[in-house]
């Protein structure tokens, strides 16, 4: 066979591959010839055949051998216009193909030379000729469309299900893809009646919770200006031991609709939200994990449901009660917010976490591709309880309370020691406010943002609420 051969048989398979893209299937498309005339065609077809073996060079195989009234195809050349997987390169074997023509190359399961080779074994009794590469332009951009195109489809209809509201913006999902460390599928919710239509993003990985699911759940919630990729290296070591984890984006951060005023963003507002997604996910035996902003809210969640929860686990917060001054490194933390407003996530991160990759401090940013996404980062400084009638401030001392008297689950702290914003100081004040809570543990590489150094604390989380038997009880 000639290359001209070859390439007017794959144009061939090229139209096999656009009739399997017009029936909603992924578009490989095959065709076998011998002597010189095509003896059978076919596409892919597993989700139209709820088949999945039904890849295109198997749907022609079947057809050649009906074809030629042997299961043995002596003599024949099959093209594809996708390098073939494992399966089909066994039944090409099986079948004796002589010569099998693939156009694009595919790096995740192609098992003609990109992920392996079952073609190159002598041991084998049939030894197939395989040519790769033809026209592979032309079948990658066929595929490639019909991704994109796809992907455009679910981008539509996942607004169709959550439509964005006039006075909000929405990060493109194009921001977060390729995100390191961060493999876990998104969710949404936009009916609770606190969100009015603002779609909240949220992590909801592990068995379910309840008698007869996971033994309990962890509820982690970020800070400013965070969102749940920074529990990426502590959700892995919480699913692992069985448990459910609940990671939501707070409004305006994240893949969580963006109001565009700073007035939207009100710390009792926030906190409902959060109550209304605890009721609807039903969560139980929940450990509630939590830092910065996400204990400003979080610690004032348990005394509204106490039943849920049975331990909590604290990082680098604080109770803002507004009978107290606020640490002086927060106070400064606000001045630079309000001087700064411009100032870069991902650079903030790598200030206090060196060892942080360009890529994994580029997904902070993420979230504000532009300063209209920013509200909440200039709202949240200016949000945390500063005097006793401040918003949210009562409801702290009420939370402070709770704790103080009420607690009845068990508690774990850790703190950072090379943290500017909350030193140990604060974090032992927090301490004592909490019944029965340990003494901080004191991770002396870790800054403002413990989860960065996420492992070792949630290795040690999981042991510790294993052992004092928090989530034991179902709800």
């Amino acid at each position: 066979m000639t290359l001209n051969d070859d390439m007017h048989w794959m144009q061939l398979a090229l139209a096999e591959a656009q009739a399997a893209a017009h029936a909603g299937e992924v578009p490989v498309g095959a065709i076998v010839v011998k002597d010189g005339q095509v003896i059978a065609t076919g596409r892919n077809a597993p989700v139209e055949g709820h088949d999945p073996t039904a890849h295109a060079e198997i749907v022609a195989l079947r057809a050649a051998a009906q074809r030629l009234g042997n299961y043995r195809l002596d003599g024949c050349s099959l093209y594809v216009t996708l390098e073939p997987c494992a399966m089909c390169s066994g039944a090409m074997l099986h079948a004796r193909i002589a010569r099998v023509v693939y156009g694009a190359p595919d790096p995740k399961t192609g098992a003609a030379g990109s992920v392996l080779n079952l073609f190159g074994h002598a041991e084998i009794n049939h030894q197939t000729q395989v040519h790769g590469g033809v026209l592979a332009e032309e079948c990658g951009a066929a595929l490639s469309e019909f991704f994109r195109r796809r992907r455009s489809q679910q981008r539509t209809e996942a607004l169709a299900r959550h439509p964005l509201r006039d006075d909000a913006l929405r990060t493109p999902d194009a921001a977060f893809a390729h995100l390191p460390g961060y493999p876990w599928a998104p969710r949404y919710v936009s009916d609770l009646p606190s969100l009015a239509g603002l779609r909240m993003h949220y992590l909801d990985e592990g068995p379910q919770s309840g008698a007869h699911g996971a033994p309990r759940t962890w509820l982690c919630l970020h800070g400013n200006p965070a969102w749940s990729y920074l529990y990426r290296r502590m959700l892995p070591a919480f699913i692992a031991a069985g448990d459910r984890v609940v990671a939501p984006d707070l409004i305006g951060f994240g893949k969580s609709d963006k109001p565009k005023k700073d007035a939207a963003h009100q710390f009792e507002w926030h906190r409902q939200t959060l109550l209304e997604l605890l009721e609807r996910l039903d969560l139980r035996n929940v450990v509630l994990v939590v830092q910065d902003w996400g204990g400003i809210l979080g610690l004032t969640l348990p005394m509204a449901c106490p039943e849920r929860f049975a331990g909590v686990l604290v990082m680098n917060t604080l109770l803002a009660t507004g009978d107290a001054p606020l640490p002086a490194g927060f106070v400064d933390w606000r001045a630079m917010c309000h001087d700064k407003p411009l100032y870069g996530v991902g650079r903030l991160f790598a200030r206090g976490n060196p060892h942080l990759s360009a890529a994994e401090c580029a997904a902070y940013d993420a979230p504000f591709p532009d300063k209209g996404y920013r509200a909440a980062l200039r709202a949240f400084p200016e949000r945390v309880p500063d005097a006793e009638d401040a918003p949210g401030a009562a409801l702290s001392r009420q939370a402070r309370q709770f704790w103080q008297q009420q607690w009845q689950g068990q508690s774990l702290m850790f703190v950072g020691a090379k943290d500017p914003v909350l030193g140990l100081a604060a974090m032992q004040g927090l301490q004592r406010d909490i019944r029965g809570c340990p003494a901080p543990i004191v991770l002396p590489q870790a800054g403002h943002f413990v989860q960065e150094h996420g492992e070792e604390i949630a290795a040690r989380a999981v042991e510790y609420f294993a052992l004092s038997g928090a989530g034991r009880s179902s709800g």
